[in-house]
């Protein structure tokens, strides 16, 4: 039976949906004016997180900051993050998405992939199914999305990110030569600056450039590893499923822009504990273990530094996370130098790792009951609800709100 994916994207998630909310309140539609969301601009974290078409137009680009985007754009209007109704809105669309198919694997907060094999029964037209979810979701929800429709998650993916917004676009093997080939390196799948940059430097500048290059040529270019996947990938090449439930992911991280320079132990230690929840809490909503917690610090000078450790034993829990992550930070810091950035990752991750009874376990058992009866807590009532004694609140608070911001950014 021959493979049908969906790939289903917001269009300018963040923003969609804080003007689909405004629209349903009798406000104005951010969508048609310069607009952007944003974190504060008197703050190092006031970065552009979404922007409009509008304000496309303007040269205002995500990521750089505020007042540079301002300078572009003096009347772009700005509106907060809101991370409590972008969850709400990528549940609602997901939701529907399930009414086509069972097989459906969230990706990110805003797209998934969809397994539409063996439904031809009910769907026989790709194409006509395809619109007709991307116009359920925009009059259920308000809200458009593009569709790619293909026979497999890359051809999809690719094939989503066409013509935007509001578009259902093909990408089938028989499409590659006119519809993937002429576009530049960098739009492929897997290829990052770097890479791009060797490649073009190498007289390879399309698609089709890596399509119908020597492999082994490839390979002495980029790496084998990185040289076969882009030649796979350009040749619309990919067998991975769509998974009911996502894979494990390869690690979980969270990192903070200080709003003022860490310039002592205490100050660096409410950060680690406040960077220890958040990870520790994504972890064990997934029921994995780590076996490796790294740290790495920036200073006000932009120098990186970072370090990690292997544990003997594997662990979800809060408190022993935040322990080494105060270890290492000990062993990177001088205890001098202004920090700007502190970021904590938990790797080598495991599920369902059993463990040996013993005196030891029931004490890490109860610091386990603990850390779950925190996650239920905020899980109803919020982040805030309830905050370990050992970490003030203010610092806390602002921690938080920046780690909200990159677990979407990852």
């Amino acid at each position: 039976m021959e493979r049908l994916i969906f790939h289903v994207d917001v269009n300018s998630a963040f923003l969609s949906w804080e003007a689909a909310k405004r629209v349903l309140e009798g406000g104005q539609d951010l969508r048609l004016i310069p607009s952007a969301i944003a974190g504060e601009r008197s703050k190092r974290t006031g970065v552009i997180l979404a922007k409009s078409n509008p304000a496309k137009a303007f040269g205002v680009k995500t990521g750089e900051p505020v007042s540079m985007a301002k300078a572009k754009c003096p009347k772009l209007v700005l509106a907060p993050p809101d991370f409590a109704l972008y969850e709400s809105c990528s549940d609602a669309f997901i939701k529907i998405c399930r009414k086509y198919s069972p097989v459906v694997e969230k990706w990110s907060i805003d797209e998934c992939f969809i397994d539409m094999s063996g439904m031809q029964a009910i769907y026989p037209e790709p194409l006509i199914a395809a619109n007709k979810l991307k116009n359920e979701i925009l009059d259920t929800l308000g809200f458009s999305v593009n569709i790619g429709v293909a026979n497999n998650k890359l051809l999809a993916k690719m094939a989503s990110d066409f013509e935007k917004p509001n578009k259902v676009h093909t990408l089938f093997s028989y499409e590659l030569e006119t519809k993937l080939w002429p576009q530049n390196v960098r739009a492929l799948f897997f290829a990052g600056r770097a890479t791009a940059e060797r490649l073009e430097r190498a007289g390879i500048f399309t698609i089709g450039d890596i399509a119908k290059s020597d492999i082994i040529r490839l390979k002495a270019l980029i790496g084998v590893k990185a040289g076969q996947q882009l030649y796979e990938y350009a040749n619309g090449r990919d067998s991975s499923p769509v998974l009911l439930q996502a894979e494990l992911p390869k690690g979980y991280s969270a990192a903070t822009t200080l709003e003022e320079d860490v310039r002592t132990h205490l100050a660096a230690y409410n950060v680690l504990l406040s960077l220890s929840e958040s990870v520790a809490a994504r972890l064990r909503a997934d029921g994995a273990k780590t076996a490796c917690v790294a740290v790495n610090i920036r200073s006000n000078k932009f120098k990186n530094s970072s370090r990690q450790m292997q544990l003997k034993t594997e662990t979800d829990i809060t408190s022993e996370i935040f322990s080494i992550s105060k270890k290492l930070f000990l062993e990177l810091w001088d205890g001098e130098t202004p920090l700007r950035l502190l970021g904590l990752s938990l790797t080598n991750l495991s599920c369902g790792a059993l463990e040996q009874a013993s005196f030891f376990n029931e004490a890490r058992e109860r610091e386990r009951a603990v850390d779950k009866t925190i996650d239920k807590i905020r899980s109803k009532y919020g982040v805030d609800a309830i905050s370990r004694c050992s970490l003030s609140k203010p610092a806390a608070k602002k921690s938080r709100q920046i780690q909200q911001a990159k677990r979407y950014e990852d």
